[in-house]
């Protein structure tokens, strides 16, 4: 009995084995054939990433590639320990390639829709938006849904915007919308600047990015509830989701997320209007005057000649003349130890103060040397610029007593302002601070920064002086 009994579980395993096998097949044959992609991956050494060139995903910069998309697949090509290649086959065409296998993924701001459900699969979001109206501020914009009737909106052909307002149409609203191909959301935008076109549709993200480059134009109503973004594989391809989510976790948890949103997105909602018209303005009437010798001397330190500009406007709106409070003067708004520290004899003379500031501002850059990440480097050094490199350290010894990462611009954030708390600058060797301050003054700097190099790269903006 034992042995009839040992037999028949014998034979009962090996059909449920046979069942789990033939279950597997049949399986993987209805994924199509799409897994395998992360051993692919491991194997080849390169992750393909399919995107599009856009100002929120991926662009060009001085030679180097940049974007939100690019910079987050850059961090999971890393988690990966591969290479990254990029694919950019046209907005109209992303999917089609990654159907057909010429690219791993899609990351390129992508909205979770219920028809790209049926193509794709989607990782987790990592980010929430909503679609906005955009039109121009002589413009009218519509007050509710109800209010496109008989207005025509523009947007790309293929996009969640072509959805949402063929769903508006569909409820019985009578409006008309002109389909574009291939045409990036950003110059849509730029057309409703121009005034060549009325309204146009935007992710909030991408709106209030180009709310700097455009501040003529507004940020309308709501057309569509909030919509989270993720990234595409293809249908089925468990192995890739599962290794995606696994990346987005980790980023999330690890801060990575979070420094790649807040370098392009942080300050985004607040602005300014007005002051961004003004910068708009004397960057044509006042930046021509000072750019050569702001290049000469920013080459010289192998810096960014648009952020020593950015830098300069936010001191002294490129008045040469200007005067803080603190009686700091000129250009760079240089203190008279900095000046004669720096060997200059007069604040007021344009070079001597662009020539001096830059090289101070070089001197904080090289203090921060054990820091590898250059962004991160750059905005310690602006910020001891503006309070001091000694307030700067006092900051910093807060946050290793908290516990915070004495490397990250968050940690020195969040411990600047405590400098103003009696509990704090008491036990600081440098003390009181209006800790505050450098924070808005490099939030400000990195708007007027993100506004100058656009000007040369976004459609609807002329050099006029101020490119290269």
């Amino acid at each position: 009995m034992r042995q009839l009994l040992r037999k028949y579980f014998i034979l009962l395993h090996l059909l449920i084995l046979c069942f789990v096998f033939v279950f597997i097949l049949i399986y993987k044959q209805n994924l199509g054939n799409v897994t395998g992609t992360v051993e692919r991956i491991r194997q080849t050494g390169k992750l393909r990433l399919i995107t599009a060139n856009s100002i929120n995903t991926y662009y060009y910069y001085e030679g180097n590639p940049t974007g939100f998309e690019y910079d987050l697949a850059m961090e999971f090509a890393k988690y990966l320990n591969v290479e990254l290649d990029i694919v950019i086959p046209g907005w109209n065409n992303m999917f089609a390639y990654l159907d057909q296998g010429k690219g791993d993924f899609i990351a390129a701001g992508l909205a979770i829709t219920q028809e790209r459900l049926e193509d794709v699969s989607f990782s987790i979001p990592y980010m929430t938006i909503q679609q906005r109206i955009i039109h121009h501020n002589l413009v009218f914009g519509p007050k509710n849904s109800e209010d496109l009737m008989y207005r025509t909106i523009h947007v790309r052909r293929g996009t969640s915007y072509h959805s949402r307002l063929e769903q508006i149409k569909g409820s019985g609203i009578d409006f008309n919308y002109i389909l574009h191909d291939n045409i990036p959301t950003e110059n849509l935008i730029a057309m409703v600047d121009k005034r060549e076109i009325r309204f146009t549709i935007a992710d909030s993200n991408i709106a209030l990015l180009n709310q700097r480059y455009y501040p003529d134009i507004r940020i309308g109503i709501p057309i569509q509830e909030k919509e989270s973004l993720a990234w595409a594989v293809r249908k089925n391809d468990i192995d890739m989701i599962v290794e995606i989510n696994r990346f987005l976790l980790y980023a999330n948890q690890t801060g990575i997320l979070k420094k790649i949103t807040d370098k392009y997105y942080e300050n985004a909602q607040d602005v300014d209007i007005y002051e961004l018209k003004k910068f708009h303005e004397r960057i044509q009437t006042r930046l021509p005057k000072y750019k050569r010798v702001i290049m000469e001397e920013s080459d010289r330190y192998k810096f960014d000649w648009r952020l020593v500009a950015a830098v300069v406007y936010q001191e002294s709106h490129f008045n040469p003349k200007a005067r803080s409070f603190t009686n700091v003067r000129g250009l760079m708004q240089v203190t008279r130890e900095t000046a004669e520290e720096m060997g200059i004899t007069n604040r007021l003379n344009p070079t001597q103060s662009i020539r001096a500031g830059i090289k101070y501002l070089d001197k904080m850059y090289q203090k921060f040397g054990h820091i590898e990440d250059d962004y991160q480097r750059m905005l310690f050094s602006l910020a001891s610029y503006n309070v001091g490199y000694g307030h700067v350290q006092d900051a910093l010894k807060i946050a290793e007593s908290k516990g915070l990462d004495p490397t990250n611009w968050q940690s020195l954030k969040a411990t600047l302002p405590l400098l103003s708390k009696s509990r704090y600058f008491k036990t600081t060797k440098h003390g009181y601070a209006r800790g505050w301050e450098p924070i808005h003054y490099v939030e400000r700097i990195l708007t007027y920064f993100d506004i100058l190099k656009q000007k040369t790269m976004l459609p609807g903006f002329y050099s006029q002086g101020i490119g290269k």
